[in-house]
């Protein structure tokens, strides 16, 4: 197990559940086993974290447990930490105003390090923390704090960060208006239009609450496959860069 581990009490700490929490979600499967050591301990590590906090946010969301395990189902087996944030981000962005009040103290004990003014600034222009009237209590964003953490290791200017949040927002906000109204047009006002029986209409809801997980899942998949694309093919600014320096 590469990178940190932690023991079933120090993971339920960081990741603010109780043990029997944690006990109970992976003899549903929905944790993988830990790796057991000397003695016997078992030793988990970031992908644990990772998948307690997507599954923590997916019930925030309001799933039940069945539609989790089939969330859950469709990810794949040797999917790593940096993959579960992001499904977590976009998961968290269902209901935007998540965000919960944290001190400074609290901010660095989620995010599993200590944090300079500096990578306040960045968590900040990310989105993954909104300063308060109080400079020592943050807005934390609970989906996009772990991937913020990540990024921090990335020697990315600040204004680019600004302007890279400034971009996904514009093009999420386009697509899900999009994918709002294709839905709204081609399922649902024709099936409201068919007068059904209420007990049919609400099992419509429920169905279309079921399709959401599914949907974040495409456009994850989407995007990471249009940026691999993108970041293997090759500029005519690099070309000539490159020739310059021969």
């Amino acid at each position: 197990m590469d990178g940190p581990r932690w023991t079933v009490e120090e993971l339920a700490g960081r990741a603010g559940v109780t043990v029997r929490t944690l006990r109970f979600y992976g003899a549903k499967g929905l944790l993988p086993p830990p790796e057991l050591g000397a003695r016997r301990v078992g030793w988990y590590g970031a992908e644990h974290l990772g998948r307690l906090e997507l599954i923590e946010e997916l019930q925030r969301q309001g799933l039940t447990l069945a539609a989790i395990e089939r969330y859950l189902a469709q990810l794949p087996q040797d999917i790593g930490e940096l993959d579960l944030a992001i499904h977590r981000a976009l998961v968290a962005s269902w209901t935007p105003e998540s965000a919960e009040e944290a001190s400074r103290e609290q901010v660095e004990r989620r995010a599993g390090r200590p944090l300079s003014d500096a990578d306040l600034d960045s968590l900040t222009a990310m989105g993954a923390l909104h300063r308060t009237d109080d400079p020592g209590v943050f807005k934390v964003d609970p989906g996009l704090l772990p991937l913020g953490v990540r990024v921090l290791d990335v020697p990315i200017p600040l204004e680019t960060l600004v302007a890279a949040r400034a971009v996904v927002r514009l093009h999420s906000r386009a697509t899900a208006h999009d994918l709002h109204r294709l839905f709204r047009d081609t399922v649902w006002r024709p099936y409201r239009e068919s007068a059904p029986e209420p007990a049919e209409l609400e099992r419509m809801r429920e169905l279309t609450d079921r399709i959401q997980p599914v949907v974040v899942q495409a456009l994850v998949t989407a995007f990471q496959r249009s940026l691999a694309e993108e970041l293997a093919r090759p500029h005519p600014e690099e070309g000539a860069g490159r020739a310059a320096g021969q």
